[in-house]
């Protein structure tokens, strides 16, 4: 069974959340241990821990979660009426690659329970082993990456935190439908890398762009399967990682205002957090972090995969050669353009789809200005 890969949390933790109140994460979460694996039946978001952290070649650091773990269990539970259960963690094995095996096998079986996994890693290239996890549900997959390098690298290269993109693009099942990074920083990136993102019409937001509007990220993750999080993308003062020190990036309240934006998303269905440098400072912010994506899908909405047209306006905008359809729920006031079928051509969608979008997109649009991402994803629905 897929959950043998799975050893028991810590003793010390479970000692630990003994000691807590009911009102604390830690008092009501339920732990596997030595003896007890929780019943997932009622379980909504699982937490998961994966002590692998080869994929970074430079790093010399034992990845140890117990403070993660102290952090998250000390916080206090929000207004939620959700099981959130501590499954335990993924041990490095002989080689990455069954490190990867395993992560995939057991988030894979989570999201076909409708279970949320919130991966804790290790280095970011576990990333591809989340992204493998949907090859059994036999569907196209968005990425989210919040971080400030794209991670490409070179055909040749090996699978790494540095490479792992790379592998998503040209390894077979080819499933990725969309990639999107939200923070990158222009002097982490090769010209030739931002290149591809354009050739390949993926979408990439700056830094700066979203910390003068984070509310930008939030169509961007509405439309994400799964959420990667490199922590390097949040400045060191803020995150107190000093180890690999970064002087820019997005602070503690914008970090987590973004893992809140994924977690309301109804598409998400998985949370990978990586390159954790182990430092109590850390620690504490990969607990909010975490707290803030638990609050987000306590008010997801249902309003994905959409149902009945009974609960949304339908706008029609005519363009110059184009017709764009937009709908606004009446439930939350949130947009979607519609991206029409093509009947020919090698399509990777189904049938019509919608593409979350802004308000301020359809402004654009009745000024006859066609939306970056549709057009985009347009493309990716042709080629």
């Amino acid at each position: 069974m897929e959950f043998d890969f799975l050893v028991p949390v810590p003793n010390e933790i479970v000692t630990f959340c003994s000691e807590l109140s009911s009102h604390e994460i830690g008092g009501t979460i339920a732990l596997h241990t030595e003896d007890f694996f929780p019943d997932l039946n009622d379980v909504k978001i699982a937490l998961i821990g994966v002590l692998e952290n080869r994929g970074d070649k430079n790093s010399t650091i034992k990845v140890d979660l117990k403070p993660v773990r102290k952090a998250i269990c000390s916080l206090y539970n929000g207004n939620w009426s959700m099981q959130i259960a501590d499954l335990g963690d993924i041990l490095p094995g002989n080689t990455a690659s069954d490190t990867y095996f395993a992560l995939k096998k057991v988030t894979s079986s989570l999201i076909r329970k409708g279970i949320v996994p919130i991966v804790i890693g290790g280095s970011q290239d576990l990333t591809y082993a989340l992204y493998r996890a949907y090859d059994e549900l036999e569907q196209m997959v968005n990425l989210v990456a919040i971080d400030n390098k794209f991670d490409f690298g070179k055909e040749t290269d090996g699978l790494s935190s540095n490479s792992y993109l790379t592998k998503m693009v040209i390894d077979s099942p080819n499933n990725l439908f969309n990639y999107c990074n939200i923070g990158y920083q222009t002097y982490y990136n090769s010209q030739e890398e931002i290149d591809i993102i354009e050739k390949l019409f993926f979408d990439a937001y700056r830094l700066g762009e979203i910390a003068n509007n984070i509310a930008l990220a939030e169509p961007v993750f509405r439309d994400a399967d799964l959420v990667s999080l490199d922590l390097t993308v949040v400045k060191s003062s803020d995150s107190g990682n000093f180890n690999c020190f970064e002087p820019n990036g997005f602070n503690g309240k914008e970090i987590c205002s973004l893992s809140r934006y994924a977690g309301i998303s109804d598409k998400v269905s998985m949370l990978g957090v990586f390159n954790h440098s182990c430092t109590p400072q850390e620690s504490g912010l990969i607990a909010q972090i975490v707290w803030y994506f638990i609050e987000g899908y306590q008010f997801r909405s249902g309003e994905y995969p959409f149902g009945t047209k009974d609960n949304y306006l339908r706008y029609i905008v005519p363009l110059e050669e184009e017709e764009l359809v937009f709908y606004k729920s009446n439930k939350t006031d949130r947009w979607w353009i519609e991206i029409p079928f093509l009947t020919n051509g090698n399509n990777k969608l189904k049938r019509n789809t919608l593409l979350p979008c802004s308000y301020e997109e359809y402004l654009s649009a009745c000024n006859q200005e066609l939306p970056e991402r549709w057009w985009k994803a347009q493309r990716k629905n042709s080629v």
